[in-house]
This record gives C-alpha cells, structure tokens and sequence, in this order.
C-alpha cells in the first residue's frame, strides 16, 4: 500500500493530480469506458488499469502523454464550451489518431531545406491553415498545461494584449477559432 500511495504522489508531481483522477474525469465527461479511453490513448487497457490504480507511475510515451493532454483539453472545452456530441466524436477522432508532437514524415538523411513542413513546404504547395494551427497548438500544448498557458497569458496581458491573445488562442483555444485566427494574420 505505502508504493502505491509513494506511486499516486509520484503521478501528481508529474501530472498535476493522480492518473485514475485525470482519466476518471476524462472519461466520465466524455462518456467513455475504460477500454475506450484507452484506445484513444494508444494504451493497452492492462496498461492504464495499472495507470489509475497506482502500479505503475508514469506513461513512458510522449505521443500517448500528448493524447491524454488533449482529452483534458477537450474536456475543458466540453465543459466550458458545451460541444456537442457529433463535435466530440470528430476530436475524439483526431486525438485517436495523432502521433504525438514530434513526428518525421521523410528520413532523417534527407536534407533539411527539402523536408516539407507546414512552415517551410514544397515550392508547389501553400501550407494548409489548420496543418500549421496543429503543429503550433502540439508544440504549446506540448510544454505547458492549459493553466499555465492561461496564466501566463494574464501575466502579459497588459503590456502584451497581442502576445497573450496568441497564447490563449492556440494554446487554450479550439482549433477553428486558432485557424480564423491564423488566416487573419498570415
């Protein structure tokens, strides 16, 4: 009993609350079972069993860790935003099958002026707005939690409205409104 309380403090440091928690709170908003969050995740369900109930500590994979960020953060805009069903299915979806954020689509030998990316892609093809809006909410959404995007932002806000807008939009916000947002700066 003491490893696994030791284990749950463990998962709060790294977390910010206890595993079974976080995921008994994402699933229970999302309507989900155990079995299909864990699908979501990219986790087997033995896996996350141990994960909630404290035997096992963290989750060794960044694309599962980045999944599970954004559950919480479709969670918080399900509460907040009130999305409807159809809507989460489409995000449940795309959580499902996002590879974490870092992920190479040409070998590692290519040369690096002649690897598209959203910022620099082929001379024949214009970014897609969303495709670019994705890799910059991975990339916040990958080093800071909701909260601290939100509190950051309150910390600039005043000397910085531009700056703390564009932390709020594509680090808290939905994807749409980041993408609306891109477009009218781009």
């Amino acid at each position: 009993m003491e490893q696994t309380e030791q284990n749950l403090r463990q998962q709060t440091e790294l977390y910010g609350e206890p595993l079974g928690v976080l995921m008994r709170r994402i699933a229970g908003t999302l309507g989900l079972t155990q079995a299909r969050l864990a699908e979501a995740i990219g986790l087997s369900a033995p896996m996350l069993s141990q994960l909630m109930s404290g035997q096992r500590v963290k989750i060794g994979n960044p694309a599962v860790v980045s999944r599970l960020h954004r559950l919480d953060l479709l969670v918080h805009r399900v509460t907040e935003e009130g999305l409807a069903e159809p809507q989460i299915a489409i995000e449940l979806d795309d959580i499902r099958g996002s590879t974490g954020a870092f992920t190479r689509s040409t070998p590692a030998s290519a040369p690096p002026s002649s690897m598209p990316t959203a910022s620099n892609p082929r001379p024949d093809q214009r970014p897609d707005p969303r495709t670019v809006v994705r890799e910059i909410q991975d990339l916040i959404r990958g080093v800071a939690s909701a909260g601290e995007v939100q509190r950051a932002a309150e910390l600039i806000a005043a000397e910085s409205p531009g700056l703390a807008e564009l932390l709020l939009t594509y680090g808290t916000g939905r994807t749409d409104d980041a993408v609306a947002h891109y477009e009218r700066h781009r």
